[in-house]
């Protein structure tokens, strides 16, 4: 049984802002919030960013989780990783990815050749964007506050030297990190929040047979979520940075983020 008379705790005003809170904990948290200005002052905002966000991406909560991260088909897809044939498949992805073409931007060296599971991976990418960019409470893993802690243990994970870029000057947050399977491996995930709600994120995983590339951009046509991305491999680490279908602002982060891992190598500082 619950203690109505209980101190009120961070996790009852997080409860509380996402209408979670136990009917009979309702009176003694609004009691409390009415006895502390600024904590109140403090859930206020927490509600209005949280208005700000579903207003802005709430038909995307109600999506299905896409076929590819569902966890038979992540299952399946790491089986038919030992089979030869899916060398021929990568093979006539890369063609036909090739013969699509692609936009390169801030090439690196004569030729640029986009790896075989590109397409898929950046697709990973956007999926991982939409489905967490809605997530209020739990949208990562590790807090932006432990940021050496994050790059630690998800450079370990990813078994590479990885950098977690800092966006303050564009006027974003590190808001934290989390750890997600990818076509390639084991993948990382960082999101970045603006003052308005907007959210960017940057996912990354090793691509130990693919050569360094141009930047290219996936525009948002045919997604309801209205989102983008650019992406790009560098020291055998590929990178997605994804966000809402605003290319300037998108460039923008982008290019903040790719000079930041350029002059470290994709290392950590």
């Amino acid at each position: 049984m619950i203690d109505r008379d209980s101190p009120v705790t961070e996790e009852e005003l997080h409860a509380f802002v996402d209408g979670e809170l136990p009917a009979d904990r309702l009176d003694a948290v609004n009691a409390w919030l009415n006895q502390h200005a600024d904590q109140a002052a403090l859930v206020a905002a927490w509600r209005a960013q949280a208005d700000s966000i579903r207003a802005r991406y709430g038909a995307t909560a109600n999506e299905p989780v896409p076929e590819r991260l569902q966890l038979d088909q992540v299952l399946k897809q790491d089986r038919a990783a030992v089979r030869p044939w899916k060398a021929w498949a990568s093979i006539a992805a890369m063609v036909a990815f090739l013969v699509g073409g692609g936009a390169g931007w801030v090439a690196r060296g004569a030729a640029s050749v986009a790896p075989s599971n590109f397409e898929t991976f950046t697709a990973e990418a956007l999926d991982a964007y939409k489905l967490y960019v809605v997530e209020v409470r739990h949208p990562v893993e590790v807090a932006g506050d432990e940021r050496a802690h994050m790059t630690q243990w998800l450079s370990k994970r990813l078994g590479a030297d990885l950098r977690v870029p800092d966006l303050q000057s564009l006027g974003l947050k590190l808001v934290g990190g989390r750890l997600l399977p990818g076509p390639t491996g084991a993948a990382a995930f960082y999101m970045y929040e603006g003052a308005s709600g907007e959210r960017f994120t940057v996912y990354c995983g090793k691509a130990d047979s693919s050569p360094q590339t141009a930047l290219h951009f996936k525009d948002g046509k045919g997604n309801t979520s209205g989102s983008a991305a650019f992406y790009w491999v560098d020291d055998k680490v590929a990178y997605v940075v994804s966000g809402p279908a605003d290319r300037g602002k998108l460039e923008d982060v982008t290019k903040t983020v790719y000079e930041q891992l350029d002059k470290t190598g994709g290392k950590k500082s």
